[in-house]
């Protein structure tokens, strides 16, 4: 889900005990970025994996470029690309498949962009309390809601997708943000807070679940009702029953940063930023099967079931490391474009995207070819 990249953080001091902790590893800019950073805003922010999404619908990709204030935009189907200029420092974004409407986070705008996926401009543009910083967001196509939580407010934005009006959850803030469209539950992660907290999406109502601090990485199976949850600090998987409360940890390599499953297999995949490896779980048994290196410090995940492969994004080695979910092997690597830091698949259309803080800021991979060894 989210990223362990850390760039220089004056406005999030929250997360200087995460950034000592990850002092020998995490990814700094260098003197010059620091020093650019103190005066534009677009550099300095902890950056997302919810920067990229595609829409299954219209085979169209959608990554942010912060630095530029814009959304790259590129069509599979005809190969075009354009970009569309939004807010200010566009950090995170989501894609409600069923109306064509892309949102847009605008973290220095106090704003949320909202793009028409026909013709890829804005058509609104929705503010929020001044000061807020809007951070991670989802959108749920069943009830045309979007939800969006905020740095340095106690609530959480909810966006009516057919008027976009404004109404708010006080929830507290958030790191991640997953929405269960079958219960109607919201699914609210926060790195230094022990709960994690289900928010009844149409009254609001919150329910919290102590499962420890320092979780960075959230996936939800809808086929089990289990949130797993990669917690850095004691590098082992939380998985919550939602429904139960109960909670089982599973131990793996250092610093899991990123959790993807698969429902047909029924296989879990642990992103290990420390250690340069991922984990992979069988849920049957809740046993790790295999630890797999992969590139320099990977920071996300994204699982191809169409396929049964699995996609790791290795922030520092500018690349996208392939693995056989049936044999649990590593494939090869393909070339990424620099930093690349959130994936998403088009299974049927064989492409994996990466988001990417250098440019360009959005890189297409050809998954049919295979990928070097």
């Amino acid at each position: 889900m989210n990223m362990l990249n850390f760039t220089y953080e004056p406005w999030r001091p929250w997360l200087s005990s995460l950034i000592f902790a990850f002092a020998t590893a995490a990814f700094l800019l260098g003197a010059t970025r620091i020093a650019r950073a103190e005066t534009d805003a677009s550099y300095g922010r902890l950056i997302t994996t919810r920067a990229i999404a595609i829409n299954p619908q219209t085979h169209k990709v959608y990554a942010v470029d912060e630095g530029a204030d814009k959304v790259v935009v590129t069509n599979e189907r005809t190969g075009s690309a354009q970009t569309v200029k939004v807010g200010n420092a566009p950090i995170a974004l989501a894609v409600n498949p069923r109306t064509n409407r892309i949102y847009v986070v605008n973290a220095n705008s106090d704003s949320i962009s909202v793009i028409d996926g026909k013709q890829d401009q804005v058509i609104a543009t929705v503010k929020i309390r001044p000061g807020s910083n809007p951070y991670v967001i989802a959108a749920d196509e069943a009830t045309n809601k979007i939800y969006v939580a905020n740095t340095y407010s106690d609530s959480l934005i909810v966006i009516d997708g057919a008027t976009n009006s404004v109404t708010r959850f006080k929830t507290g803030s958030a790191d991640s943000i997953i929405v269960d469209p079958h219960s109607n539950t919201i699914f609210l992660m926060t790195y230094e807070s022990p709960n994690i907290r289900l928010v009844n999406a149409s009254t609001g109502v919150m329910t919290k679940v102590d499962v420890g601090t320092h979780i960075w990485g959230m996936a939800f199976d809808q086929t089990t009702d289990m949130l797993y949850l990669g917690h850095t600090g004691t590098n082992n998987i939380g998985e919550l029953n939602v429904r139960t409360h109960t909670v089982q940890t599973i131990q793996v390599d250092s610093t899991p940063c990123a959790v993807a499953v698969n429902p047909r297999t029924q296989m879990l995949y642990a992103v290990n930023y420390g250690s340069e490896t991922v984990s992979i779980i069988n849920l049957k048994t809740n046993k790790v099967v295999a630890e797999l290196p992969v590139g320099k410090h990977p920071q996300d995940v994204a699982v191809d079931a169409l396929h049964n492969r699995i996609y790791v994004a290795n922030v520092h080695g500018n690349s996208i490391t392939a693995i056989n979910g049936a044999t649990n092997r590593v494939i090869g690597t393909y070339s990424a474009g620099k930093i690349p830091y959130a994936l998403a698949i088009d299974s049927k259309a064989e492409r994996v995207y990466t988001a990417n803080f250098g440019q360009p800021a959005l890189t297409a991979v050809n998954i049919s070819k295979a990928p070097a060894r």
